[in-house]
């Protein structure tokens, strides 16, 4: 008679897939297709602010010096540490650890959840400075010449884009990862199962990677000599 964890994983077995390993490779596959097309998004950004700091680095270290320096730091952490709970909760998912994943989890999405609070925090302050690109913005540029002063808006409107997509993008892995911690409790998963845990870690991590990127492109500018 098959045990339960068995029973788990052929009910899981989707019938277009021989066996579960190869729906395992499938599913992963399939996650690292869709983050090709997601880097393929985020480069473009990445492209643009590149070459516009070139053009103009005074206008981009000014609007770096107006940067939450130690409120993107934390974030920075945060996210850090994030991935670490992620990483876990893969490893407990291989264990057939239901309970560790899910609690694993929901200490991710409050992580997230912290961060989304202080870039929520963040926005505000950018709010009271100044700094939202058009109609809202009253900064004070007079340090700035020439074409500087309109590309000063510039790098905040690349920063707000940026920072935003990545704060939706927070938010869906949050999302997601609280639908796995329920049916983590709900014991769906096992050590031969655990599919939607890894393909879900690999989302989280690419959100923590684009961090990573963002951080020292947007925060570190005007501390590069410090």
């Amino acid at each position: 008679m098959p045990s339960s964890t068995e029973v788990v994983a052929q009910h899981s077995l989707q019938h277009h897939f021989a066996n579960m390993e190869q729906q395992r490779e499938s599913s992963t596959l399939g996650m690292w297709l869709f983050l090709v097309t997601e880097i393929m998004f985020f480069g473009g950004l990445f492209a643009s602010y590149l070459v516009y700091r070139l053009l103009h680095p005074g206008a981009f270290e000014f609007g770096s010096e107006h940067m939450e320096f130690w409120l993107g730091t934390i974030n920075t952490v945060i996210l850090l540490c994030s991935s670490l709970t992620v990483a876990l909760s893969v490893h407990a998912a291989q264990l057939g650890r239901n309970k560790i994943v899910a609690i694993l989890l929901i200490i991710t999405v409050l992580m997230g959840l912290g961060f989304l609070c202080i870039k929520g925090v963040e926005y505000h302050n950018h709010w009271v400075e100044g700094s939202f690109p058009g109609h809202w913005w009253h900064m004070d540029t007079s340090t700035l010449r020439g074409d500087d002063v309109s590309a000063a808006q510039l790098f905040f409107f690349i920063y707000f884009v940026m920072t935003g997509l990545h704060a939706l993008h927070v938010f869906i892995g949050m999302v997601l990862l609280s639908f796995i911690a329920y049916f983590a409790l709900k014991g769906h998963y096992t050590a031969e199962y655990h599919n939607p845990v890894h393909v879900s870690g690999l989302y989280w991590h690419f959100v923590d990677l684009v961090w990573i990127f963002l951080y020292p492109l947007l925060y570190l500018i005007a501390h590069k000599h410090a």
